[in-house]
């Protein structure tokens, strides 16, 4: 009885008492799903970096541990002769071949006296510590050795070609070793690219830096440290100091805006910080012998550059011609008022115009002058063959020349990838012949010399996609000007850095460039650039 009494009584006291609101989440309301949601979320974007960092280990890992290769030999199983390829030259087209040919289809050496590859379009911001050298350059022996076939490399200078008996004569670049000797091929290829020309102005090889290769990246970030420790022990008011905080590029192409602009991002954003007062004398020039900067973007975007340009304080000097350099001052001429202008100098760079290689100038006075008659480089026809040596030799990147193509990574890379198709063709086309001389049914014969014209007319013209053009303005800002499948694209500021900077990761050679320079941006983002020579 006690107990029902007690039962009783808590009951009611139950039903007087206001009821206690469940909390949130207990039974499936919004907090419990939003709880639930963010677990999920945290779960998966944990195994997406998982996933993430295997890929990368395994794909570096992949990079550094390549598979076994087919080695090269005289004849294939089926007794057939195996043609030997000779690459002369390690840059976009001789790298974009490589990367595209069947290797084990030919025996394949490359010649070049610089035993790397070197993204170009990232030298520009070397100079200022934007980007490591060592992040920009893949050696040439990682590349070849990726390859299913055997790529031999030999660290060498082509010095002539002997067209007549198919064969390259080379020297080695060591200087304890001055080793020659002449390499046979089947098919060459000239992809040397082109050396810095001056356009015979006095004073431009002995004072200038070029901006090409990675010595002239080395010697630019040595001249400018050291002008501006000398101009440091100077006076605010020494006409000299002045001279010393002047740097002048010449060229307003991608790689000369590029580096000016890399240059007053150092300026502002790092030397600023450690040495002020000397920071704000510092004067940023550049020259241009034609109306405006970057010629090849569109009207507005070129606009956009050269306003932010002037905002940033580099002084553009547009429709001026160097006629003259000395130690200290460049001579230019004013197109508009054909008066001569003095611009003294601290440091020079030189980032324009281009001129064939020895090796090129060689191989066009040995083919004369009536097939061989541009100044420009080696004339090809339209499937990359060198005029007066069809069939066995070609030629493509910044050595080549033929109407409507232009001196840029991307035309090169194009043209190696073109000519890797072609080559494969052309083992087909060696395969069927070689059936044929031992073939003994003559419709057989017959069945595969068919097939030699239809591979034969699939051996296209070569056809240039222009895919746009990018190029570095500043302040973290960048323009673009694409074009993809009829789609056209121009759109300029910090959205499109973002975009210039990914486009550059995924033209990268290897997941260890992309990698390397991806950490120098972070790098430079978080510490800042080294100001050390």
């Amino acid at each position: 009885t006690a107990r029902r009494q007690i039962s009783v009584s808590a009951r009611c006291l139950q039903a007087v008492q206001p009821a206690t609101p469940a909390p949130k989440g207990s039974n499936g309301s919004s907090g419990s799903r939003a709880g639930r949601a963010g677990k999920a979320l945290l779960k998966y974007a944990a195994l997406g970096t998982l996933c993430g960092v295997g890929y990368v280990s395994y794909a570096l890992w992949r990079e550094t541990n390549p598979r076994e290769q087919q080695p090269q030999t005289a004849t294939f199983p089926n007794g057939s002769r195996r043609k030997t390829i000779v690459v002369l030259g390690s840059g976009w087209g001789s790298v974009s071949l490589l990367k595209s040919l069947d290797t084990t289809q030919y025996n394949v050496v490359v010649v070049s006296p610089r035993n790397y590859f070197l993204f170009t379009p990232l030298l520009p911001s070397t100079p200022v510590g934007t980007v490591e050298l060592k992040s920009i350059i893949e050696p040439v022996r990682s590349i070849a050795r990726r390859a299913a076939g055997e790529v031999k490399y030999y660290e060498a200078e082509a010095l002539s070609v002997d067209t007549g008996a198919k064969t390259v004569h080379v020297k080695s670049v060591s200087e304890e070793n001055d080793y020659e000797t002449d390499l046979a091929y089947d098919y060459l290829v000239v992809g040397v690219g082109a050396q810095p020309t001056t356009f015979g102005i006095p004073g431009v090889a002995q004072y200038s830096s070029f901006l090409k290769e990675i010595p002239d990246a080395q010697d630019i970030r040595l001249k400018i440290m050291n002008s501006i420790e000398k101009a440091a022990l100077l006076p605010k008011d020494d006409p000299e100091r002045e001279r010393l905080l002047s740097f002048v590029v010449v060229g307003g192409g991608p790689t000369g805006a590029e580096f000016a602009a890399e240059l007053r991002d150092y300026v502002n954003q790092d030397l600023s910080k450690w040495m002020p007062a000397l920071s704000k004398e510092i004067k940023i020039s550049l020259v241009e012998a034609t109306p405006h900067i970057l010629a090849m973007f569109d009207k507005s975007l070129i606009e956009y550059s050269q306003e932010l340009f002037k905002k940033g304080k580099i002084d553009l000097k547009l429709k001026t011609a160097v006629k003259e350099v000395d130690a200290t001052t460049i001579y230019a001429e004013n197109r508009d008022t054909h008066t001569i202008e003095k611009i003294p100098y601290g440091v020079l760079v030189w980032a324009t115009g281009n001129a064939p290689r020895p090796v090129s100038k060689d191989l066009m006075q040995s083919l004369g002058p009536e097939k061989q008659n541009s100044r420009r480089g080696l004339v090809i026809n339209d499937r990359m063959e060198l005029a007066g040596a069809e069939g066995s030799i070609y030629a493509i990147g910044d050595c080549a020349f033929y109407p409507g193509l232009f001196p840029t990574a991307q035309v090169a890379h194009q043209e190696g990838h073109y000519l890797a198709t072609v080559f494969e063709k052309l083992h087909r086309i060696d395969q069927l012949k070689f059936a044929n001389e031992t073939a003994q049914d003559a419709s057989r014969v017959q069945q595969n010399n068919a097939k030699i014209d239809k591979i034969n007319k699939k051996i296209d013209k070569f056809h240039y996609h222009h895919y746009g053009s990018l190029a570095y303005i500043g302040n973290e800002q960048a323009i673009a000007d694409v074009s993809f499948n009829g789609y056209s694209h121009k759109s300029a500021g910090a959205v499109t850095f973002l975009f210039w900077k990914s486009a550059y990761l995924g033209m990268c050679v290897s997941l260890r460039n992309k990698v390397l320079v991806a950490l120098d941006w972070a790098k430079v983002w978080f510490i800042g650039r080294d100001s050390s020579v």
